[in-house]
């Protein structure tokens, strides 16, 4: 029989993704609208988001935190682009956006001493044979294939090569072993439900020696430039970003690290995602026609949830579509390049009642579509 109860918040999407509960725009510090970024008010607020994102994460001394342009993909591509061709790289890609990074390394900076490590959706490639005499490219977490690395005992303590570290399905939702990390990226519209459009570079001090070591052979475009004069412009970790940038969203993103505050801190936001994820793991453990993407449940990502089912490719878009028009779960169809798949977000500011509310909806809708 269809289900009585709804999600109160049926709001499931990948990105940008849901906002935390008892969001109110009516909540935000409106004071720097119609203020130039550079203006007192300006700055405060820009220092304050990376002053309390370094607080929040507890961030190790002299890692710095910076807003720049372009969301988590930006902020990837300008780690790279200002980073790599001192050493031989690794990359490693397992979905879309780990792929994508191959991509750039190969055919856009074209570094001949790379080494790929590739594998299917639903499964990691043999971290084992990273060499951290290289710098390593990586995902933490394949928001398109729901795998993340189950932790960074495979990253060399004594690495000679800098770790760059894609997390924006991560960060705030999964531990981070930061001293292992030197350069870790995500955006606001993820496990905070924020606004999209920046992101945020984390640098360790070892990425800023190389920076401060290092120019590249390739031209840099001024959204990439991070020193002058063979020095870090410590400015940009301080709130003085290199483009103008939206301070509504700069407003939005303080109410977002106010509420994870409020809540008890990080702690609690991962408490929040693991709950949710474990409301769908009950539900594919008794259910025989659904599983998750991930092979390896050790793997299996704790935001976003990728699952297979006994389904034709048009079948799953019909069930995706049903719960759509029954106003269950919105924006739950899987990534364009995965398999045929439902993505269900469940990161910090979805209800782990809600993620239990949708799942007997998941079952009526298969049943009415597939029997």
């Amino acid at each position: 029989m269809q289900p009585q109860a709804k999600p109160l918040n049926p709001n499931f999407s990948s990105g940008p993704c849901s906002r935390h509960p008892g969001y109110d725009i009516a909540h935000l510090d409106l004071s720097t609208i119609g203020r130039s970024h550079r203006s007192s008010v300006g700055k405060a607020a820009l220092s304050k988001a990376c002053r309390q994102t370094a607080e929040l994460l507890g961030l190790p001394e002299g890692y710095r935190v910076g807003i720049v342009p372009g969301s988590d993909t930006g902020a990837v591509e300008m780690a790279m682009w200002s980073l790599l061709g001192q050493r031989p790289v690794d990359v490693c890609g397992w979905e879309s956006f780990g792929l994508g990074w191959v991509t750039d390394i190969i055919k856009q900076l074209k570094l001949e001493s790379t080494r790929i490590f590739k594998a299917d959706y639903g499964e990691l490639p043999q971290l084992s044979e990273v060499d951290f005499k290289h710098d390593v490219v990586f995902t933490w977490n394949g928001t398109t294939s729901g795998v993340k690395v189950q932790n960074g005992d495979w990253i060399a303590d004594d690495r000679e090569g800098l770790t760059i570290c894609d997390a924006t399905s991560a960060v705030f939702a999964m531990e981070m072993p930061w001293e292992k990390l030197d350069v870790v990226t995500y955006s606001w519209q993820k496990v905070l439900g924020s606004e999209g459009g920046h992101g945020m570079l984390i640098l360790s001090p070892r990425a800023v020696a190389r920076l401060e070591s290092y120019t590249p052979a390739w031209p840099m475009p001024k959204l990439f430039r991070m020193t002058k004069g063979g020095k870090l412009i410590e400015g940009i970790f301080k709130g003085e970003t290199i483009n103008t940038p939206s301070m509504l969203a700069v407003a939005d993103y303080l109410e977002a690290l106010a509420w994870v505050e409020s809540i008890g801190g990080v702690s609690q936001t991962i408490a929040r995602c693991n709950a949710n994820y474990k409301a769908v793991a009950a539900f594919v453990d008794a259910t025989p026609w659904i599983d998750f993407l991930a092979k390896d449940p050790a793997t299996h990502s704790t935001t976003s949830v990728c699952l297979t089912l006994d389904a034709s490719p048009e079948q799953v878009k019909q069930i995706v579509k049903l719960l759509d028009a029954e106003g269950v779960a919105y924006d739950i169809g899987g990534y364009r390049d995965a398999p045929p798949s439902i993505r269900i977000w469940c990161g910090a500011t979805v209800e782990a009642s809600d993620v239990a509310l949708l799942m007997p909806w998941i079952e009526w809708a298969y049943k009415k579509i597939v029997g």
